[in-house]
C-alpha cells in the first residue's frame, strides 16, 4: 500500500521531467514544420508561424503548456498531435496494444528458451550441449537485431514463402478486429518475437547458468539430496526457485525497453508499434505525442517494478522474511 501511494507523486515528478526533456531541444514544432516546407521550396512568413504557435498553444509559457497537458492526462486526454492532426489517444491506442502483445509474446519466448537451456547448461556443465548453447548465446548477444531481422526475412520469403514485414497481411491492415485478423497477427508475430527475444534470452541463459551453478553447491542442496529427494524434485523445489529471481526482476524494464529499444527493428520490419511513431514525434518535436509515449513507458516501468517486487517476495522466502 505504501508503494501504491508513493507511485502517484513519483509519476507526477516523472511527468515534469518528461515534459522538460521534450522542451529542451531548441525550436518547436512550428519551426521544424517551416524548415520542412523551406526544404520543399515553399515559404512560410512570420505571421503564419505566429498564428500556428497561437493555435497550438506554443506561445504560452512552458508551465502553462505543462499544466494544460497534465490536467488533460488526468482525465484521459493526452492532447493533440501536431504532425498527425488528430488526438493523441487515437494514435497510441492500437499501437500501444500491438506493442504490448509483441512485448508479452517476446517475454514468454525469452523465458521459454532461457529457462530450460540455462538449467541444462548448469546441470550439464562443460558438456557438449553446454558448449553448443554457450556458442549460440554469444552469437545471439553479438548479432545486431536489425541484421538478424533481414536474415530472417530472407529465410521466411525464400524458404517458407511467408509474408514477412509488418504484423498483418494487406487485407487485414485496416480491417476491424476478428478471429481471422487475430490468426493473421499470430502468423506474422514469430519473426519480430524471435528477433527481439534472442538477445534477452542469451543474456538470461548466462545469468541462469551462473546463478544455478552457485546454488547447486550450497549446503541445503546436499541436505535435500541426503533426505532422498530425486534430482528433478530437488532442482525444481530449491535451487531453480532461487535462481529464478533474475527472470522475475526483468518484468520492470522489459516492456519499456522493447518500446524504446526496438525502433530500428520496427522500422526494418515495418511494424505498426509505438517505437517508430515515438521516433517521429521526437524528431518533429510533437510534444504531446512524444510526452504521452514517454509517460506511458515510465508508468509501465513503475508498475512493472512493483509487480516484479511482489512476485519476488512470493517466490523467494528470504525476501519476505527480510
Amino acid at each position: 500500500m505504501r508503494r501504491l501511494a508513493g507511485m502517484i507523486p513519483f509519476i507526477f515528478l516523472v511527468s515534469i521531467t518528461v515534459f522538460a526533456l521534450i522542451k529542451l531541444p531548441p525550436g518547436d514544432f512550428v519551426q521544424n514544420y517551416a524548415a520542412a516546407l523551406a526544404a520543399a521550396g515553399e515559404t512560410v512568413d512570420d505571421a503564419m508561424m505566429a498564428s500556428m504557435r497561437q493555435r497550438y498553444g506554443l506561445d504560452q509559457p512552458i508551465w502553462i503548456q505543462y499544466w494544460d497537458w497534465i490536467s488533460g492526462v488526468v482525465v484521459g486526454d493526452f492532447g493533440y498531435s501536431f504532425q498527425w492532426q488528430q488526438p493523441v489517444v487515437n494514435l497510441i491506442g492500437e499501437r500501444m496494444g500491438l506493442t504490448f502483445v509483441l512485448s508479452a509474446s517476446t517475454l514468454l519466448f525469452t523465458w521459454a528458451v532461457a529457462l530450460p537451456i540455462g538449467v541444462y547448461s548448469a546441470v550439464r556443465r562443460y558438456s557438449i550441449g553446454d558448449y553448443i548453447f554457450t556458442f549460440i548465446g554469444f552469437v545471439g548477444l553479438a548479432v545486431p537485431g536489425f541484421l538478424m531481422g533481414l536474415v530472417l526475412m530472407y529465410v521466411g520469403v525464400s524458404v517458407f514463402h511467408a509474408d514477412v514485414g509488418g504484423l498483418f497481411s494487406p487485407p487485414f491492415v485496416d480491417a476491424p478486429w476478428s478471429w481471422a485478423r487475430v490468426v493473421d497477427l499470430a502468423k506474422h508475430l514469430w519473426i519480430p518475437m524471435v528477433i527481439l527475444g534472442t538477445g534477452g534470452a542469451a543474456s538470461l541463459i548466462r545469468i541462469m547458468r551462473a546463478n544455478l551453478l552457485d546454488q547447486l553447491h550450497q549446503p541445503y542442496v546436499d541436505t535435500a539430496r541426503a533426505k532422498g529427494l530425486s534430482e528433478f524434485t530437488l532442482l525444481v523445489r530449491y535451487p531453480i526457485r532461487i535462481a529464478l529471481n533474475p527472470f522475475v526482476s526483468t518484468i520492470g524494464w522489459v516492456l519499456p525497453n522493447l518500446v524504446s529499444g526496438s525502433v530500428i527493428i520496427s522500422i526494418v520490419l515495418n511494424l505498426p508499434t509505438a517505437g517508430p511513431v515515438l521516433l517521429q514525434a521526437l524528431l518533429g518535436q510533437d510534444q504531446y505525442l512524444a510526452g504521452a509515449f514517454l509517460l506511458l513507458m515510465c508508468t509501465l516501468t513503475v508498475i512493472g517494478t512493483l509487480v516484479s517486487d511482489i512476485l519476488l517476495a512470493l517466490l523467494d522466502p528470504r525476501i519476505r522474511f527480510q
